[in-house]
């Protein structure tokens, strides 16, 4: 079977034309800065797409970074980035540090925080003799022009405050309205705003002020933003670490093997098939292959493995791993955004913006909200116009206050930015935020056997010569050296040193089925190696109606057996000897422990099935199946009401996979079962995926309680602030204290005990 390209079929005007297109797509990373909530992002990212010639935009919440790609004749990363500045944040290339704007508005944040912190407590003390009135035997005695000269020390106290320490919301809200929405900061700004100057008139025509409120507000804000802001950098530690994780200098091989001149230059500038050499200490900068040397290499914020691991010639390194101890010269395979810590990286950030379904709601009616919220606010004002005009503005002014959704908006972002990080760090990757919910609600397990609840490093127990063919081994090996399956590696592996000449033959057509095994023309006859049906399949497509009768062997019965056929049926025959890991039992019981059916699907024979079951204590084993078979099983199951999770590490995996409702694919798994997946065991440990459902029921019950509290809180909040039970800094300490209750509630995530693992399986 041919593989044939698109490009085969289409004139050369029109690949031309799509060549010419492809080098018109420009894409950027971009660094923002000023965000709080949803509506802020909201607003970037429909501002930012009605600009000519964005084909994709979209925000990172948990790391303040946006994806963009454009037509490079239409637009440019300068007015991208103007057109964000021009909404009132911040905004750089994601290649530029903003470590010392983030330092100056660090700082700035705490000037606003002291002045109003200060002025608080100054203000509080011109407050207290006019509590004090109604309290005659404590001398509350206030006379008129004493009264008066307290209101205007206060007013004048609380003038920086207003124009200094709540200029953000000021300027936000101003943006949102500009931009002809409403945001959170625009009741936060209404009710400073309306606080002062209602106490500005109260003060010259007479009445109760409130300065005293609209400061606590401010600072009570201020600071539970300043916390809001300290939690965030928490829960997406894992993320930042490893995006500074990114090698950004290589040194390259002018003129190897000859001499060992380097050349410095950035790592992005780095090609496919470069030598670099990587000196103790450093990075490594690309993934690429050893050429020369041996040391350990500390991969562990990528893989989750905690011991260094052994590089020595013909290894693989990644990208982002530190080299430990000695000098080693690579061969670089994969530069740039193609490296599998870019793709990691890119995975995470991508997971760390998707929101489960029970979220989707609440955000997709937060503006709304604030709108509702205002209108209550103005028919309150209107109906105690009625009754207490003295008190209509402050009770409106209270309902404004007490229902700034903050909780809401922050119910999910550091929930999810704490498990996707702990989870990293634990070496499982969550690809899709999505899966958080569906993992914690799943019922159905299924795994796949080799690779997967075995270690997949197949070895040959046995081989035997079924024919006397000749060249057999060498075909066989030519064969298995065509294919990245377990079974064909440890094959061509262990026939390697006695097949060094096989270039005399001609190998064609070489092609894989998934299931089956590899298949190619050799000297212009047809061998096939893999599965015994698939092997003996052969005779009949040549056929040949009566092929060569074959029976397992009793000594292999229990292993895995591949076949090496032809025409005539059987040339010879490998066991295979695998292990089940380490962890597979202890992950199988852990799981059934906890309520959750365990399904074993493999293509393997059912006497090597049924050992692995009887193993791990699987009861529903099913053997000899298809890619077909599996992706039918599966949806069988959904079709019951089943929520799987299905973990796989094949080619054969891809069709379930894909089905599943959550897919995990282990971390040495086939690339096709890693792009079909959901969660990546980067690990390969299986206790890992047991901790990942922890992570993801504790996540998602944490989201729920923050949604709850955020309902129940404006449930309560709305009804009190409009009969007139809340005075305005009620509602400034019940926003506050609502907001940082959602907000610490997420880092209960890190309460939870970490995963010890007395054993480490090498990846390698």
């Amino acid at each position: 079977m041919s593989i044939i390209s698109d490009f085969d079929h289409k004139p050369d005007s029109v690949i031309a034309s799509q060549q010419q297109e492809n080098q018109l797509i420009q894409s950027e990373k971009i660094s923002l800065s000023g965000m709080h909530c949803a509506a802020c992002v909201q607003l970037i990212e429909f501002r930012v797409r009605q600009l000519p010639g964005i084909n994709l935009f979209k925000i990172n919440t948990a790391t303040h970074k946006a994806e963009v790609v454009w037509q490079s004749e239409r637009n440019n990363i300068k007015n991208i980035i103007s057109a964000i500045i021009h909404l009132g944040y911040g905004a750089l290339p994601a290649t530029q540090s903003p470590d010392e704007f983030e330092k100056k508005e660090s700082k700035l944040a705490l000037w606003r925080l002291f002045i109003a912190g200060f002025a608080m407590m100054q203000i509080m003390m011109y407050a207290f003799p006019a509590y004090l009135v109604p309290v005659p035997q404590v001398d509350g005695d206030l006379t008129p022009d004493l009264d008066k000269l307290l209101k205007i020390a206060s007013m004048l106290i609380a003038v920086p405050v207003v124009g200094f320490s709540a200029l953000p919301f000021f300027k936000a809200a101003w943006r949102d309205l500009r931009n002809r929405h409403i945001g959170m900061d625009v009741p936060v700004s209404l009710g400073i705003l309306l606080t002062f100057f209602a106490s500005v008139w109260a003060t010259f025509r007479g009445g109760v002020v409130y300065y005293d409120s609209a400061i606590m507000f401010v600072f009570l804000l201020l600071s539970a933003r300043l916390i809001e802001s300290k939690v965030q950098k928490k829960t997406t530690t894992a993320l930042r670490v490893l995006t500074q994780l990114v090698p950004v200098s290589a040194q390259k091989l002018i003129n190897y093997p000859q001499s060992r001149e380097v050349l410095a230059l950035d790592a992005s500038a780095l090609h496919i098939d470069d030598l670099v050499l990587v000196a103790p200490g450093d990075h490594i900068p690309a993934d690429g292959i050893v050429l020369e040397g041996h040391s350990e290499c500390d991969e562990a914020l990528m893989t989750g493995e905690s011991r260094p691991v052994l590089k020595t010639v013909g290894d693989n390194v990644i990208a982002g791993a530190i080299n430990s101890n000695g000098t080693l010269i690579i061969k670089a395979l994969k530069v740039g955004t193609e490296t599998h810590l870019s793709s990691l990286i890119e995975m995470m950030e991508t997971a760390a913006t998707e929101k489960p379904p029970i979220v989707l709601l609440a955000d997709k009616h937060a503006s709304r909200f604030l709108s509702i919220i205002l209108l209550i606010a103005l028919l309150t004002g209107i109906f105690w116009t009625f009754f207490e005009p003295d008190r209509a503005l402050w009770i409106a002014i209270s309902v404004i206050v007490v229902t700034c959704p903050c909780a809401l908006s922050l119910a999910t972002p550091g929930v999810m930015s704490a498990a996707i990080g702990l989870l990293a760090k634990n070496g499982v990757l969550i690809k899709n935020g999505k899966a958080i919910q569906t993992m914690a609600e799943a019922t159905h397990f299924v795994f796949d056997k080799t690779g997967t609840l075995t270690v997949g490093k197949l070895r040959v127990a046995q081989q035997l010569l079924q024919r006397d063919v000749p060249h057999a081994e060498s075909i066989a090996f030519l064969l298995a050296s065509g294919s990245g399956h377990p079974a064909a590696r440890a094959i061509a592996d262990a026939l390697a040193a006695q097949n060094e000449n096989t270039s005399e033959m001609q190998v064609t057509n070489m092609h894989e089925v998934a299931g089956g095994g590899i298949e190619a023309l050799i000297d212009n006859r047809s061998y096939r190696l893999g599965s015994i049906d698939f092997a003996l399949g052969l005779a009949s497509t040549s056929g040949l109606k009566n092929p060569q009768f074959f029976e397992i062997p009793t000594a292999m019965r229990e292993a895995t057996v591949s076949v090496l056929a032809d025409e005539d049926g059987v040339m010879m025959v490998f066991a295979l000897a695998d292990t089940l890991r380490v962890d597979a039992i202890e992950t199988v019981k852990k799981l059934q422990a906890r309520h959750k059916k365990i399904l074993l699907l493999s293509g393997d024979r059912d006497e090597v099935v049924r050992a692995v079951a009887r193993d791990c204590g699987i009861d529903d084993a099913r053997a000899n199946l298809s890619p077909a078979d599996k992706f039918n099983i599966v949806q069988s199951l959904q079709a019951e009401g089943a929520i799987v999770v299905m973990v796989g590490d094949g080619m054969n995996d891809g069709p379930a996979l894909s089905l599943a409702n959550v897919a995990v694919a282990m971390g040495q798994g086939a690339p096709i079962s890693q792009t079909r997946s959901d969660v990546l065991l980067m690990s390969n440990r299986l206790s890992d995926l047991d901790f990942g459902f922890v992570v993801a029921n504790k996540a998602f019950r944490l989201i729920r309680e923050n949604l709850i509290w955020a309902i129940a809180y404006n449930l309560f909040a709305i009804p009190a602030a409009v009969i007139g039970w809340l005075e305005p800094w009620h509602a400034a300490l019940g926003m506050s204290l609502s907001s940082l209750i959602v907000v610490l509630n997420a880092l209960r995530l890190y309460l939870l005990p970490q995963p010890e693992y007395a054993v480490s399986e090498s990846l390698n």
